[in-house]
């Protein structure tokens, strides 16, 4: 009975949702800015601790929540919530909605807060766990066991912010979700400046730049949530039926969106039993390749996961269908040239951000092989980030867990395979190979179940991507000098070549397509 009246005044208050290149753009910039302030943490980082002891310790640290919030928060969690909460927006009353968010909020916090007290206790084993190579260097382990400790709590604080985050982005409010994570980049840029003479321990600055980031990411989203009417007043509920339709969704859905995450850390973990810096050499090529995956692949996923919700709510399997093949074709557009920019600019990239202070020559050499590598799988990942949407979307689980699994074991049969000869680029190039395995088998399994089908003028796409794709290859190769000279610069030099070589590019691609006939227009969709 008291659906109807409560149901006028959601309409009233929601526009119009944008276009999805629209919203996708909007997300990109806002996470090009966290992106591009990430690169300048790293930059911050690398002067400070270049690629030892105290920065193998620091990275582990850090990995283990970052680890588990996108395994959990940003990756089983948010692809259960959101589908859930919008069948919920879509066929309940706001005050149902409301009733949701708060009991999801009140299960998972309390989740979040046991896991946290355990892991904060038991912190030397995960050290152990995560790292076992550094068992045998008590200064690693020692730093490692005591910055977990500081950073752990990152996972409870940023897991409620992904779901403060969900609410908004089902709402269709990306930019304040995608502007959160700025925050973090700010705190450990600060905390690396300002708190590092403070500490005896130099190092743990950054960690206790985790904890405070975590905190403001979180406070900084609650008023968005109050102005939406939805601010949760958490309360443990598991017996909701939101509740319930959800951890069904999660616990398959671990394996199926983040099974990159897990094949990383499995590097990490491996690494560890590298040559000391082989952690560090790893982090510097994937926060690199992390960059267009963020800007863009993660960009369109958000945009399209509560689009292709309410599509399936609606059962309108056709522009599920076309929203799907969209989103393809923006990755291809942006993740090739990307993929290609990173491999043919390696050094050069490397030694623009990262060649400054303890950073040493033959650092650099070591992460560009690396980097080398995770470009060979970018494309792979982006596709992923955007087809498993597809399945989540239709509250399908069950086939990317499937998926995810088979990807995962052919990672760690690569791993072997290739550590040995390529030592940690190995571990990086087995990442891609298995990432490829990951995409391919999602994309052939919505083909088969119709959820995907090829919309017109794919071949015509293909030819317009390769006459571009070429040109951008041609001016690289043509402008880039010799990685000696680029090592030999200082710093200001590396960033004015840098700026030209990507300027050049970004230019010559895109006058490319369009003299191919690539017009914005033919990638305006709802």
């Amino acid at each position: 009975m008291s659906s109807e009246p409560e149901s006028a005044p959601e309409q009233k208050q929601l526009p119009k949702a944008p276009g999805l290149l629209r919203s996708s753009g909007l997300v990109g910039i806002m996470t090009m800015l966290s992106r591009v302030l990430g690169l300048v943490r790293d930059m911050v980082i690398a002067r400070y601790f270049g690629a030892g002891a105290g920065a193998d310790a620091f990275f582990v640290a850090f990995k283990v929540p970052n680890f588990l919030r996108r395994l959990f928060a940003e990756g089983a969690f948010s692809q259960a919530f959101v589908p859930v909460l919008s069948s919920y927006r879509e066929n309940q009353s706001l005050s149902e909605v409301q009733r949701l968010v708060n009991a999801v909020a009140g299960s998972l916090g309390l989740v979040l807060l046991g896991v946290t007290l355990v892991a904060v206790l038991g912190s030397p084993v995960l050290a152990a766990v995560f790292a076992p190579g550094f068992l045998d260097d008590d200064v690693k382990f020692a730093l490692t066991r005591d910055m977990l400790r500081i950073t752990f709590p990152y996972l409870l604080l940023i897991s409620l912010t992904a779901f403060a985050g969900g609410i908004l982005n089902s709402y269709d409010r990306f930019a304040v979700p995608a502007f959160t994570p700025v925050l973090l980049n700010l705190a450990m840029i600060a905390a690396a400046i300002w708190l590092t003479p403070l500490m005896d321990e130099p190092v743990m600055a950054l960690a206790w730049g985790v904890f405070i980031a975590g905190a403001l990411q979180l406070f900084f989203q609650l008023p968005f949530l109050m102005r939406l009417g939805l601010l949760p007043r958490p309360r443990v509920d598991y017996r909701h039926e939101g509740v319930s339709r959800i951890l069904k969704l999660m616990a398959p859905a671990l394996f199926g969106v983040s099974v990159s995450q897990i094949n990383l850390l499995l590097d990490t973990v491996l690494a560890s039993f590298l040559q000391t810096g082989s952690v560090s050499w790893l982090y510097y090529s994937d926060r690199l390749s992390e960059l267009p995956l963020g800007v863009f692949g993660i960009a369109i996923a958000t945009v399209i996961l509560p689009s292709l919700s309410r599509k399936h709510a609606a059962a309108s399997a056709d522009q599920f269908a076309a929203t799907l093949d969209w989103a393809v074709r923006a990755v291809l557009l942006i993740g090739l040239p990307a993929a290609l920019a990173l491999a043919l600019l390696a050094e050069p990239l490397i030694a623009t951000l990262f060649h400054y202070g303890a950073v040493t020559d033959r650092d650099v050499a070591m992460s560009a092989q690396s980097l080398r590598a995770y470009s060979a799988g970018l494309l792979a990942f982006m596709l992923i980030k955007v087809l498993a949407p597809g399945f989540f979307a239709r509250e399908d689980t069950k086939t990317p867990v499937k998926i995810g699994i088979i990807a995962m074991v052919a990672n760690m049969v690569f791993n072997l395979i290739l550590i040995f000869p390529l030592a940690h680029a190995g571990l990086a190039l087995a990442t891609s190979i298995s990432a490829w395995l990951n995409g391919y088998l999602l994309w052939r399994g919505l083909r088969k179940e119709g959820a995907w089908q090829s919309q017109p003028g794919w071949f015509r796409f293909l030819l317009q991507l390769l006459f571009a794709n070429s040109a951008l290859a041609a001016v690289i190769i043509w402008l880039r000098a010799p990685v000696a000279v680029w090592l030999a610069n200082g710093g200001y030099q590396r960033a004015a070549d840098m700026a030209l070589l990507v300027g050049a590019g970004v230019g010559v691609y895109f006058v490319a397509l369009v003299l191919a006939g690539v017009r914005v227009r033919h990638f305006r969709h709802r």
